[in-house]
């Protein structure tokens, strides 16, 4: 319990510094976002509605201890502001219409190249120096250094353009209202999110498969190894049971890192397919310098990375007994 309490102090610490500096950052600007916002009707604006606005958005002329203590109480009451540029939705409402989306595509992004790179890596590490080493290695890394958006668009042209087997954008639809008790419409979901889903999956499997290969080497001529086959047991057991475990630690975290960012959305991904993400919404914001939507989702992606992070704490612990022998 030592152990957990001294990480979620860390870790919240570490949230209140970026809640500190998503304070400090767009009042160091020059300006304001409302006065930038009537920039181009100043003459037909009011000084009493650009205060009002000012007021409402909460640029206020108040001394800046004030100003902070009161923006760290709407973080933790779930008071994030009002959008600039969607006025007057919420960013609550702007960012959970997003939320889902991107977790849905990047999340499960994330999870099937871990998985699939794991394996691969796995037995790459097992048979290094064989063929299939040598093919499914530098291949993985060849894949993951063609750009993303060279990925998405011959996707695009080819499966959706071309033989015009998936649709082209949206997360479902056109038209249609979303019914989530309806099995039809999570058909219809999946088949939208096809592929971006494929491009988003593949443009990550080469560094989970070299990071598993890696770590899996430097294991293969441990004692402990060389126990386990000296005791005769099966191959599977010793590649998947001592062998594997073992080098599934480091990857651990790099899965925690990847599931932390995966809230920021597939940007490239989503603007080409038209996917309604965090991405676009993010691109979006920095467009119309929507502040209010930037600090929002910046305060949304450190607060899902924590999380992760934290997640990964408890993984490895649960995963490596020497660690908890260490702590009591």
């Amino acid at each position: 319990m030592g152990f957990f309490m001294r990480r979620l102090s860390f870790y919240f610490v570490a949230l209140l510094f970026a809640a500190t500096l998503n304070f400090i950052l767009p009042r160091a600007m020059p300006g304001d976002p409302v006065t930038m916002m009537f920039a181009n009707a100043m003459a037909h604006v009011s000084p009493e509605r650009i205060a009002a606005m000012q007021k409402l958005l909460g640029f206020v002329d108040a001394p800046l201890y004030q100003q902070y203590f009161t923006y760290l109480a709407n973080i933790f009451t779930g008071n994030w502001g009002i959008s600039i540029k969607f006025y007057p939705l919420s960013v609550n409402e702007l960012l959970g219409g997003a939320v889902g989306w991107s977790l849905f595509l990047t999340g499960t992004a994330v999870i099937l190249s871990f998985c699939i790179g794991s394996v691969l890596g796995i037995f790459a590490a097992w048979r290094r120096g064989s063929y299939y080493d040598a093919f499914i290695s530098p291949s993985m890394l060849v894949v993951q250094a063609v750009p993303s958006v060279v990925v998405a668009m011959l996707v695009l042209y080819t499966f959706a353009i071309g033989l015009e087997w998936f649709p082209s954008g949206n997360a479902y639809t056109s038209g249609t209202l979303p019914d989530w008790g309806s099995w039809a419409f999570y058909k219809d979901v999946a088949y939208h999110a096809a592929l971006p889903l494929a491009c988003a999956t593949v443009s990550q499997i080469g560094g989970f498969l070299i990071s598993m290969r890696n770590n899996m080497i430097n294991l293969l001529n441990e004692d402990f190894i060389t126990m386990a086959r000296a005791k005769g047991l099966s191959e599977n057991r010793v590649i998947f049971n001592y062998a594997a475990r073992n080098s599934m630690l480091p990857s651990v975290t790099a899965l925690s890192m990847a599931l932390g960012t995966a809230i920021s959305g597939q940007l490239i991904v989503e603007m080409i397919f038209n996917y309604p993400g965090l991405g676009t919404v993010l691109l979006n914001a920095i467009h119309a310098r929507d502040y209010q939507v930037l600090q929002g989702q910046l305060l949304l992606m450190t607060m899902f990375m924590l999380f992760f992070n934290f997640m990964a704490d408890l993984l490895i612990v649960v995963l490596d007994p020497r660690l908890r022998k260490g702590e009591k």
